[in-house]
C-alpha cells in the first residue's frame, strides 16, 4: 500500500494512493492515523492532483545516519573524515520536515547548501532494544528523503546539528510505501537530479549497514515511537544548489520527491 497524508481544503487526512486502469491516480481518505490502528476507508475519494501531498509523517524525531556509502564517505573525506566501524548517527529535529512541493530555504547563515538523497525508513510501533532478526516487526514502511546540509557549517562547526536542522531541511515523501520487505528494500536504486540533471544515481545495496543493522543500533539506545523516520544514508555525488534550482530524490518503487530551493521572504 501507498499511504499519503495530504490537504484537501481546511482538511488534513491520510489516504491510499491507487491508479485506475487509465492511469489516473485518486487517494482514497482513511479513517483516523494508519500507524495508530487498523487502516480502515471512510468512502471518500478524490483525484491526487486536487489534493496537496504533505510530508507522510510527523515523525517525534529524525534519526540521520553519516557515512554509509563507501564512495560517499571517500568524497567528504576531507569534510566528515574516514568511515567507522559503527553507524554515525545524528539528529535532525522535527521542525526541519517539509513535503512533496515544498520549498527548501537557503539559509543567509550559509553560502553551500547540498542535496543528499536517500531511503528513509518510517518506525511503526514503539520499541527500544530490537534485534536485527525482530527487525521487520517495527518498520511501518518506506519513503523518500532528503538529507538537506549547509556543508560550509558543518565543516566549520565540526558537529552537524546546525548545519543539518535548519528548519525546511529535511524534505520527506511523496509517500509511505509499506508493501516493501527488508531484503527489496535493501536494493532499490536512488537517484537525485538536480533541473533535471542526474547527480546522485546508486543503489541501496551499496549501504555499508543494512537496515535490520541500523534500526537495531539506533533502538539499542533510543525508544523509536510510531512515526519515527531513520534516514539511511546517502551516496556518492552530494553537491550544492542554489536558490531557483529543483531538487528531486527518487527511490525505486516507492516515488519521487521534489523541492525547490528558494529564500525567505
Amino acid at each position: 500500500m501507498r499511504i499519503a497524508r495530504f490537504s484537501a481544503g481546511d482538511e488534513v487526512g491520510f489516504g491510499l494512493v491507487d491508479t485506475d486502469d487509465g492511469g489516473n491516480r485518486f487517494v482514497s481518505r482513511l479513517k483516523g492515523h494508519p500507524l495508530l490502528g487498523q487502516i480502515q476507508l471512510t468512502g471518500e475519494r478524490a483525484k491526487l492532483e486536487d489534493v496537496r501531498l504533505l510530508s507522510p509523517v510527523l515523525p517525534t524525531k529524525v534519526v540521520c545516519i553519516g557515512k554509509n556509502y563507501a564512495e560517499h564517505v571517500a568524497e567528504m573525506a576531507d569534510i566528515t573524515g574516514g568511515s567507522t566501524a559503527e553507524p554515525v548517527v545524528f539528529l535532525k529535529p522535527s521542525s526541519a520536515v517539509v513535503g512533496p512541493n515544498d520549498p527548501v530555504f537557503y539559509p543567509a547563515l550559509s553560502s553551500r547548501v547540498d542535496y543528499e538523497g536517500e531511503l528513509a525508513v518510517v518506525i511503526g510501533r514503539l520499541c527500544r532494544e530490537v534485534p536485527a532478526e525482530r527487525v521487520k516487526d517495527v518498520v511501518f514502511g518506506y519513503t523518500v528523503g532528503n538529507d538537506v546540509t549547509a556543508r560550509d557549517l558543518q565543516q566549520t562547526d565540526k558537529q552537524w546539528t546546525r548545519a543539518k536542522g535548519f528548519d525546511s531541511f529535511c524534505p520527506l515523501g511523496p509517500w509511505i510505501e509499506t508493501g516493501l520487505s527488508l531484503e527489496e528494500a535493501a536494493d532499490l536504486r536512488i537517484t537525485t537530479t538536480v533541473d533535471g540533471e542526474v547527480r546522485q544515481d546508486a543503489s541501496t545495496a551499496q549501504m555499508i549497514h543494512g537496515i535490520p543493522e541500523l534500526v537495531a543500533y539506533v533502538s539499542s539506545f533510543m525508544t523509536l515511537l510510531p512515526g519515527d523516520v531513520i534516514l539511511t544514508g546517502t551516496p556518492a555525488g552530494v553537491g550544492p544548489v542554489e536558490v531557483g534550482q529543483h531538487m528531486t530524490v527518487a527511490v525505486e518503487r516507492i516515488g519521487e520527491l521534489t523541492n525547490r530551493v528558494v529564500t525567505r521572504d
